[in-house]
């Protein structure tokens, strides 16, 4: 509803700009003799238009009151000195000229909305979206609906269940060393280095996109953990020995901290995830 709304005040704005031009056009054509002065002041109008699409509508009616008080002291300069008459273009101006505005103004408070209503929309459906983009892993959305599964599965069954959280090491400082656009794709090979080193029944999530951070859910004991543990860091450390660093230009490290599943001290996933990040202090 509200972007209809928008998207008629924007209709309403841009047809009613081009009606004041409409008419702009027809009144300087039936003036040959006023023909230059009309033309610079059309332009003023348009700059005055332009400044209230770029900033605000009270720029640029402030501008609209200071060029009519200008006009007009020209207006009556002309008339004292020149002792000629007010004219009907004089008027036209006076009016044309605010109105080319409030339309502009209008217009844009359309579009504006508009392209609020768009950023809401795009950030709801992100919000939503169970896999991130770039590396098709499933994000923390998914984490929240898979681990009520995987915990009532260890809980049934008395499967152990662990989770791993990855993070890479420096990573605010590793973003300012790396282009923007080999980012995502240092993202996406270290998340191709974890998946690798899992079973197909465990499940890899990518919580934080932002801040470089993985999630494992491993059907295991800690003990089981500790051993993929190593076998990531072993993975990484080969790729950093062949070439994985060159092309970064950076030595990728990672913090790796596990928390092995009590029904009696996790509540939810996110105290799920919370205990887990705690014991990457223990990893330096």
């Amino acid at each position: 509803m509200r972007r209809n709304r928008s998207s008629l005040i924007s209709d309403l704005g841009f047809l009613g700009f081009l009606l004041l031009m409409f008419i702009c056009i027809v009144f300087i054509a039936g003036s040959p003799d006023q023909y230059l002065q009309n033309i610079i002041i059309l332009n003023i109008a348009f700059l005055l238009a332009l400044v209230t699409y770029f900033t605000t509508v009270t720029a640029g009616l402030t501008l609209n009151l200071a060029f009519i008080f200008l006009y007009g002291f020209f207006v009556v300069y002309q008339t004292v000195t020149q002792g000629g008459t007010v004219g009907v273009d004089t008027y036209f101006w006076l009016i044309m000229t605010p109105l080319l505005t409030v339309v502009i103004w209008i217009f844009t408070s359309g579009v504006r909305e508009l392209q609020a209503e768009n950023e809401r929309l795009e950030k709801k459906t992100s919000s939503l979206a169970a896999v991130d983009e770039n590396t098709d892993l499933r994000n923390s959305i998914s984490f929240q609906k898979d681990a009520s599964l995987f915990t009532g599965i260890s809980t049934r069954y008395e499967i152990p269940l662990t989770l791993l959280v990855i993070k890479v090491k420096y990573w605010s400082e590793i973003r300012r060393l790396i282009p923007e656009e080999q980012l995502s794709e240092a993202i996406y090979d270290v998340s191709q280095l974890s998946q690798s080193s899992i079973r197909t029944n465990d499940a890899l999530y990518l919580l934080d996109k932002e801040d470089a951070t993985w999630g494992l859910l491993l059907f295991t004991d800690s003990e089981g953990a500790k051993i993929v543990i190593e076998r990531i860091k072993y993975k990484l450390q080969q790729l950093n020995d062949t070439g994985f660093s060159g092309k970064y230009k950076v030595n990728l490290g990672l913090k790796i901290g596990a928390v092995q599943y009590d029904p009696a001290a996790v509540e939810n996933p996110f105290d799920f995830i919370v205990q887990a990040k705690k014991q990457l202090e223990y990893d330096v």
